[in-house]
């Protein structure tokens, strides 16, 4: 094998603690119907009719992605997530509010965005990622020069980033990449745009906790 393209690898846990029975039960009947192709494919054709494509990378239980699934039910919204208990809690999310406009990725979200195809999607999300806080863990971290060279590919000019996290380390981290990106372009003009929550922001339980470090940092960016 090629040393200089390793295999894809997530670092997070895949499973923790038992699924729940109704759950368990969505992974058998509604996932394999909602799931992204596992060849490359265009988003539109999983839903004609949508008027955007967004993707949220790392949806967690899926409460944002549903809540905005259910605000926005015109856009198509993808999810990768390859935490199975966070997956299993998303469907529970999806079937209970009966969105018919999600569609999963219970994997890498490296494996679905290398299929997907330039200029495709309008938003991306990366909420409260894992911070890996150790210095010698910071290359697992999902955001890197690498990551936003993709989603330059397949976000649309003048498609949207947005990134989130209550790790101050993190929150610069990302900053620079994005600064340092010819691709995509800071919105922020005063503090208040990185310190307050974006109007159509949604807190989920995770963000209540308040793991990190710091108060949480929104960045959001725009595909030049």
């Amino acid at each position: 094998m090629d040393d200089r393209h390793p295999p894809l690898r997530s670092f997070g846990r895949i499973k923790s603690r038992p699924i729940k029975p109704r759950q368990a039960a969505l992974m058998d009947s509604l996932l394999p119907q909602i799931r992204c192709p596992d060849t490359p494919f265009d988003p539109k054709s999983l839903k004609p009719d949508a008027r955007e494509v967004w993707l949220e990378i790392g949806f967690g239980g899926g409460e944002h992605m549903a809540a905005q699934a259910a605000r926005a039910r015109d856009v198509l919204i993808l999810g990768a997530e390859p935490f199975q208990n966070g997956v299993a809690s998303a469907l529970r999310h999806i079937d209970e509010a009966g969105l018919g406009n999600v569609r999963l990725w219970d994997g890498d979200v490296r494996e679905m965005i290398a299929r997907l195809p330039d200029g495709c999607l309008d938003r991306v999300f990366i909420l409260f990622p894992d911070p890996w806080p150790k210095a010698r863990h910071h290359k697992r971290r999902l955001v890197s020069a690498e990551m936003l060279v993709e989603l330059a590919r397949v976000l649309k000019p003048g498609g949207r980033l947005r990134f989130a996290t209550d790790w101050a380390d993190y929150a610069d981290w990302t900053l620079e990449r994005i600064i340092a990106s010819p691709a995509f372009a800071w919105q922020a003009e005063r503090a208040d745009d990185w310190r307050t929550p974006p109007a159509d922001h949604v807190t989920t339980r995770y963000e209540e906790k308040k793991l990190g470090d710091c108060a949480p940092v929104f960045l959001e960016a725009v595909r030049i």
